[in-house]
């Protein structure tokens, strides 16, 4: 877990890292967002019924849509606000996919942990909300999923 988190840092020393760093937070949160609502309102089929009971497929599907559109308005305001942005639209469009991908991946992996140790959540300083791991799961991956995409592209 400490590598994963530790690339947050390495994405934050890239060139543009702030501007990714908060772009690859963004976008999580609106995938988690989008995810939670969509599902609620419209999931009938489950993801991973055994690990996460919670999870659908039409939440998975309203996740990303809502990180896709995200990004391009999170790009639409740093090149008004600053001038650029470190991804074109398409590359954007990418990383957005790609981070909802590491989001649902991130909160799959701490599901499946939480079910080893047999524990409903993952500590008690958030009662209600499963734990201040169940709080930043979806980030474990993003920040490690963006720094790699990033050395991808801009090679």
């Amino acid at each position: 877990m400490g590598w994963l988190l530790g690339l947050w840092g390495g994405l934050y020393l890239l060139p543009s890292g702030k501007s990714l760093v908060l772009f690859a937070m963004l976008t999580t949160f609106a995938y988690d967002t989008g995810a939670f609502f969509t599902g609620r309102a419209f999931g009938r089929h489950r993801l991973a019924p055994s690990t996460s009971a919670g999870k659908t497929y039409e939440g998975v599907a309203g996740g990303i849509a809502s990180a896709l559109v995200v990004a391009l308005i999170i790009r639409l305001v740093a090149i008004n606000a600053v001038g650029s942005f470190p991804l074109s639209p398409a590359l954007a469009l990418g990383a957005a996919a790609l981070i909802a991908v590491a989001a649902q991946t991130g909160d799959l992996v701490e599901s499946a942990i939480k079910r080893s140790a047999h524990v409903k959540d993952s500590g008690t300083v958030l009662p209600g909300h499963g734990g201040m791991l169940d709080r930043f799961d979806s980030l474990l991956f993003t920040g490690a999923a963006l720094y790699y995409y990033w050395l991808w592209v801009a090679a």
